[in-house]
């Protein structure tokens, strides 16, 4: 099962910038990165610019929208990355995100839908085909060095 694991803004992350030890920051999520492509968890992930380099569409019935320019006001609902991991379960999942090299933030983690959840739904094309999508997503994911 895929979890996203999603790292909450902080108002330095919004304010672009970055933590006085960035450097041993880095280098430390660049071995928790290694180490979740090792164990064959890690699908993506990627850190998030401000907000201010953002856009939200709103949608107000089918082909009618509203763009809203960044940046946005409720930082604590802000995202600033994420990981995407592949795990056996949510205790799996709640393992690697215990392990991020953080001092403080938040970091919430979501299961996600998968094509069987909509089962008696959707058609089995449609069945097959989004699970022709994972696997594809799934055979993308980083590896591991050999």
């Amino acid at each position: 099962m895929r979890y996203l694991m999603i790292v909450k803004a902080t108002p330095m992350s919004e304010a672009g910038a970055f933590p006085p030890d960035a450097e041993k920051l880095f280098a430390e999520m660049a071995e928790f990165n290694n180490e979740l492509i090792a164990a064959g968890v890690l699908l993506d992930g990627a850190g998030l610019k401000p907000s201010s380099a953002g856009k939200r569409v709103r949608f107000q019935g089918r082909g009618n929208t509203v763009v809203t320019d960044g940046p946005f006001a409720e930082t604590k609902e802000l995202i600033a990355g994420y990981w995407i991991i592949q795990c056996k379960d949510m205790d799996e999942a709640l393992s690697w995100a215990r392990k991020i090299p953080f001092d403080d933030g938040e970091v919430e983690l979501r299961p996600f839908s998968e094509p069987e959840d909509f089962e008696g739904l959707v058609t089995d094309e449609v069945m097959e085909q989004e699970k022709a999508w994972r696997d594809d997503q799934a055979a993308r994911a980083p590896k591991a060095d050999a």
